[in-house]
């Protein structure tokens, strides 16, 4: 059963119209998924430092994706000059950060915290101000004058805007280490996220149960995908496996996939693909430790490395 929220009453209409959440995936009751606070709105005042620029006026400046992460396969081609965006009309910058402004959201309101300025929740995230208002400008959200942002409310607008007010179904290909914890984080429960099967080609682990879900033969995949109407499926094998994998999945009908394979996944147009490779971050902060080393030294990078 999909958990659409419906808006808390008194809610002003703009904030009604300006996001819309990802098409429901299927009849999964949600562990985990968002409702919308019982508060009303506040008042479409916006203060100086809370004012934003109208959506669809571009994406700000020195925008990016996270570090290591790659573009979603399938995606048009942007013409130069121009931000992409998501089917729902939000820079990909944007989505790329929201996640970020949720985990500080749900950190605040952990903490008890009713209210938050631009400046609190933009150094708690991570990025300046301007910036972030103008990201939540594309989810209808102005701040209060002299008070900021309702936290409650921002976090049922991030979540909508997510696709986070319902539940997601996720196949996790791979029941070695990495997918054993993926399969036990509980995490993705309280996000709405649910673990509906772990498939594997080793019939030693099949029948096992990891979390709250039992191990599965990847015979199984297409038969798993249609009777728990998977939306998300999650590649945890080794680099030779992944691709045919990843070929199954999409012919069963699952169009987002997360790769913790080390391999380059080739997917058809309409198939989102994240790639998630701890090596490569590992490279990179590699990168920067040797560049600290030789600046402590007075040494250029290459001497460094040669130490």
């Amino acid at each position: 059963m999909t958990n659409a929220a419906e808006l808390p009453q008194g809610k002003p209409s703009h904030a009604e119209e300006t996001s819309k959440a990802a098409p429901a995936s299927g009849p999964l009751s949600p562990p985990g998924a968002v409702s919308p606070p019982g508060t009303g709105s506040p008042p479409g005042a916006v203060s100086p430092s809370d004012a934003v620029s109208p959506a669809g006026t571009g994406s700000p400046a020195g925008t990016g994706s996270p570090a290591g992460t790659g573009s979603p396969a399938g995606t048009a081609e942007v013409p130069a000059g121009e931000p992409a965006r998501s089917p729902g009309g939000i820079p990909e910058a944007t989505v790329a950060r929201l996640p970020v402004y949720l985990r500080a959201l749900y950190t605040l309101a952990e903490r008890g915290t009713t209210t938050v300025s631009s400046e609190e929740l933009a150094a708690a995230a991570g990025v300046n101000s301007a910036k972030l208002r103008k990201d939540l400008s594309y989810l209808g959200s102005y701040g209060i004058r002299g008070v900021g942002y309702d936290v409650d409310y921002l976090v049922y607008q991030v979540s909508r805007a997510l696709g986070l007010t319902q539940s997601w179904s996720v196949v996790i290909v791979g029941a070695g280490n990495l997918g054993r914890a993926l399969a036990n984080y509980g995490g993705f429960a309280t996000r709405g996220f649910w673990i509906s099967a772990i498939l594997d080609s080793d019939p030693a682990l099949v029948g096992h149960q990891i979390g709250l879900a039992t191990v599965r033969h990847v015979n199984e995949l297409e038969s798993v995908v249609a009777s728990n109407n998977v939306a998300i499926g999650v590649i945890a094998t080794p680099a030779t496996a992944a691709q045919a994998v990843c070929d199954r999945l999409v012919a069963a009908g699952v169009t987002s996939i997360l790769n913790f394979a080390p391999l380059v996944l080739n997917v058809p147009q309409g198939v989102d693909v994240r790639k998630v490779d701890l090596s490569i971050e590992l490279q990179i902060l590699a990168f920067h430790a040797q560049r600290r080393v030789a600046e402590r030294f007075g040494q250029d990078a290459e001497s460094a490395a040669e130490a």
